[in-house]
């Protein structure tokens, strides 16, 4: 209801969409409701996205690139969920150069640490520099056990 008319508006204008169109939606009592439209890679909600994909990235966007349809994409029907690690005070005036520890102990067979908003201080310590500073994505069998 709300990525098809969406494309189909966009050819309809002359401006075919080729690539990756995520929609961010809100849904409420079964009704789905557009948020925003996103089409580069890196956001929290991608990187919930992406762990689950199973199928090659690359060769589907190297499709795209030379106009041709993707195949059924092979998912995880496993949930995900990313939980985003934000610099006190944000999204005002927030903290820079907090250091970041623990990050060793982040079990690599059960979740992914993507950095945003970090940097290695003159100590080699992973410090904040940014607003959104980790995005920590996890699977499970179940949301809540995604959670633990």
């Amino acid at each position: 209801d709300i990525v098809r008319p969406t494309a189909s508006g966009m050819v309809a204008e002359g401006c075919p969409f080729r690539g990756v169109l995520f929609a961010g939606l809100m849904i409420e009592n079964g009704k789905a409701k557009l948020l925003e439209h996103n089409v580069r890679f890196g956001d929290p909600e991608c990187q919930s996205i992406m762990v689950r994909l199973k199928s090659d990235l690359l060769e589907t966007l190297q499709g795209a690139l030379r106009g041709e349809a993707a195949g059924p994409l092979e998912w995880d029907p496993s949930p995900s969920l990313t939980v985003v690690v934000a610099a006190n005070g944000y999204p005002g005036a927030y903290a820079k150069g907090t250091v970041i520890n623990g990050l060793d102990t982040v079990p690599a067979n059960l979740a992914k640490v993507f950095h945003a908003g970090t940097d290695l201080d003159d100590s080699g310590r992973v410090v904040s520099t940014g607003g959104r500073v980790l995005g920590i994505t996890a699977t499970g069998t179940t949301v809540a056990d995604a959670q633990r």
